[in-house]
């Protein structure tokens, strides 16, 4: 593969490098190889490999990447199924755990010290994946912006790396309807997150201009995953298209490219180098990967309206920074 020769071309082609190229390779190798057959040759676990990451690198067609890759357009498909998935399995365990109460420990102080939000065990939103109109779906895709979409709900830790991700979502729901009808949703609500004990704080009053400066602190927390959903778009290009596949293999991609996000961000750490600087474009998420709506009242319950106050109290007293008073 000449492209081998040129680290950055390598790096632009696949979105990762040859050392993590090779070391993602040997993990999924023998779970992706194929045997040859007295009639032909099965395409070797490297190329297959090659050619699922170009399609969520770009988002190109089926039938684009069979071009370069000399291969017919459904055995593209097949492949990208199929190394996605595997991705997904292999690097879940390492990169992607079920966070620990010790976990929620250790992002709750990371959220406090990067952040200056206390208490916080994640970033919590919601994305429209757009993909095309499946097949005999009516409205159950249709999203509030005219396009069709699965949902992506994540929850990012103050390093933006992806600590819990629900895909395939129906694009109709609101952001409230997917984390409700979600596996961490159903977590907060029944207590099985193994989230750490509540601390005690007194209630405090709500003097006038507290809030300005608790909707800045929270905004400046709550940006975290925004954040990382731009990093995601401008590494893997298949969030700038209209992905034309069906929604079980749009989830699959989906879910290919919160894994590899971890895993190229914490093998990059590892190893001391620095993240590139095309990967924080948090800006733009791209086009085709959209805010979720609030279509329900948003009305805050008491418990919601008194656990605001006292972050509130506490942004403007001990927990004051001194960037947010300025005009």
């Amino acid at each position: 593969m000449e492209l081998r020769l040129h680290s950055d071309l390598f790096q632009q082609y696949f979105r990762l490098s040859r050392e993590l190229f090779d070391e993602l390779l040997a993990r999924v190798g023998p779970r992706i190889a194929k045997m040859d057959t007295p009639f032909r040759k099965a395409i070797g676990p490297a190329q297959r490999l090659a050619i699922c990451l170009r399609y969520l690198a770009t988002g190109n067609s089926f039938a684009t990447i069979a071009f370069s890759y000399r291969v017919g357009h459904c055995t593209v498909g097949r492949v990208v199924r199929e190394v996605a998935a595997v991705i997904w399995d292999v690097l879940l365990p390492d990169y992607m755990p079920a966070p620990s109460t010790e976990d929620w420990r250790a992002i709750a102080e990371g959220f406090s010290q990067r952040w200056n939000f206390p208490n916080c065990v994640g970033s919590v939103d919601g994305k429209h994946v757009v993909i095309q109109a499946p097949d005999n779906s009516g409205s159950l895709y249709y999203n509030y912006k005219g396009t069709y979409s699965i949902v992506l709900l994540a929850v990012v830790d103050a390093d933006y790396l992806f600590r819990i991700v629900d895909v395939g979502g129906y694009g109709r729901t609101s952001d409230g309807g997917s984390l409700y009808a979600s596996a961490f949703g159903e977590g907060l609500r029944d207590g099985t997150l193994g989230l750490p004990e509540d601390e005690p704080h007194a209630p405090f009053p709500w003097p006038p201009g507290e809030q300005r400066v608790y909707n800045y602190r929270l905004s400046r927390a709550r940006l975290v995953v925004e954040c990382a959903f731009g990093i995601l778009s401008s590494q893997w290009r298949l969030y700038r298209r209209l992905m034309g596949v069906s929604p079980t293999t749009a989830e699959t991609c989906v879910k290919a490219t919160c894994i590899l996000h971890n895993y190229l961000r914490v093998m990059t750490l590892r190893r001391g180098q620095r993240t590139p600087e095309s990967y924080h474009q948090s800006g733009d998420a791209g086009d085709c990967l959209q805010g979720c709506s609030r279509m329900a009242a948003n009305n805050a319950t008491r418990e919601a309206l008194r656990v605001r106050a006292h972050f509130a109290s506490y942004f403007s007293e001990e927990g004051a920074v001194p960037w947010q008073v300025r005009p």
